[in-house]
């Protein structure tokens, strides 16, 4: 799962692991012993139910808390959300019982990571606070650093855009007195992030390509991808399409070096959009071929369907009517395998007006019929 365009996650691991560079984390994955425990179980008990430990030797018991805590941070990377929730959860338990405040700021952190990575803003608000409260106490600027970014980008969502500004130009302000480039390029992206949710482009855009340069200074490829579709998408929203088209190109090739095949298809899909509203439309239709063959190769329905449709307006638009029809007959095919009634409904629409302009009457007719059945 992989949900953390705001936040690049091997920063986020950092944040919640303490992981040192260099440093191989556990592959092995969590296995809660309270794995029937729903979410809000978890949270409602977190301070209610006192921990009996097993372990009578004080270090061991140290040993358990971070190996948990490591475990935990490992599944949140993996996208085992469960998993990182319940392992942050046992290893808080542990670390309030030996009384260390350090290993619970960096639960808590976690915590407020997972539940931002669940959508549960409110939750990934209240968790951020509580870490942050504990970082600010030891004076622990690296993890307020990042657990500022986990607060504001949930203030985002939450719609209170001051506190989201704030807390990311906070986060900004302590990345750079303590050199920490990571969590000023994070900061930065972030900012970037709020200032867009305001509708202000222009700023978001500015913060983002500062951003950008610091991705590739520390060589974060991970992070140079999630800043490119921010970027592009920012220029798409202001109606720059050939400055977005410059990002997601650039965002194509280190997608295609990652051969993350599914990330390729919707950077295509952006790049057929972008052309298309440029006017483009020959270049639409050869990024909309190229996301087709992506999607046959990941056997993708339904992506199938989107470029042969992306294809079909993209002649139709430049009055080439013939290969409209083919290709609206063949998502048409595939809308009616997949059993969507309103989008074959929807293609029934363009093939009956495809069909007009090529004077194909009777087919047009045809198309029409299906409506009455389907309403």
């Amino acid at each position: 799962m992989r949900n953390w365009s705001e936040y690049p996650r091997d920063d986020l691991l950092a944040a919640v692991n303490g992981a040192k560079e260099g440093q191989t984390p556990n592959r092995e994955t969590v296995v809660p012993d309270d794995d029937h425990m729903t979410v809000e179980h978890q949270a409602s008990t977190l301070n209610d139910r006192p921990l009996t430990s097993t372990h009578s030797d004080l270090e061991a018991l140290q040993a358990a808390a971070a190996n948990l805590l490591s475990q935990a941070s490992e599944s949140y990377q993996l996208g085992q959300l469960d998993a990182a929730l319940a392992g942050f959860f046992q290893a808080f338990r542990l670390y309030e019982q030996l009384q260390d405040e350090v290993g619970e700021g960096k639960t808590l952190g976690g915590i407020g990571a997972v539940f931002y990575s669940l959508r549960d803003y409110q939750q990934a608000a209240d968790f951020s606070q509580r870490g942050l409260a504990i970082a600010q106490k030891l004076q622990d600027r690296r993890s307020m650093v990042r657990i500022l970014g986990t607060l504001g980008n949930a203030y985002r969502h939450l719609r209170e855009q001051s506190k989201a500004l704030n807390a990311q130009e906070t986060s900004l302000l302590l990345a750079r007195e303590i050199g920490d480039r990571r969590g000023e390029m994070a900061a930065l992206n972030n900012l970037g992030l709020a200032y867009k949710a305001m509708g202000d482009y222009t700023a978001a855009i500015i913060y983002q390509e500062q951003s950008l340069v610091i991705a590739r200074e520390v060589k974060d490829k991970q992070g140079e991808e999630q800043i490119l579709k921010n970027l592009g998408n920012a220029c798409y929203a202001l109606g720059d399409y050939a400055r977005a088209i410059a990002y997601y190109q650039q965002r194509l090739v280190l997608a295609q070096t990652l051969g993350d095949r599914r990330t390729e298809a919707q950077i295509l899909r952006n790049l057929g959009n972008a052309c298309y509203a440029l006017g483009d439309y020959e270049q639409a239709i050869f990024y909309s071929q190229q996301r087709l063959a992506v999607a046959e190769a990941l056997q993708d329905d339904r992506a199938k369907e989107q470029s042969l449709g992306s294809i079909g307006v993209a002649y139709d638009a430049m009055g080439d009517y013939t290969h409209a029809i083919d290709y609206y007959e063949k998502r048409l095919a595939i809308a009616r395998q997949i059993n969507d009634l309103r989008l074959e409904e929807q293609i029934l629409g363009n093939l009956k007006v495809a069909y007009y302009a090529v004077g194909d009457y009777a087919k047009a007719v045809h198309c029409s019929q299906p409506y009455q059945e389907i309403r």
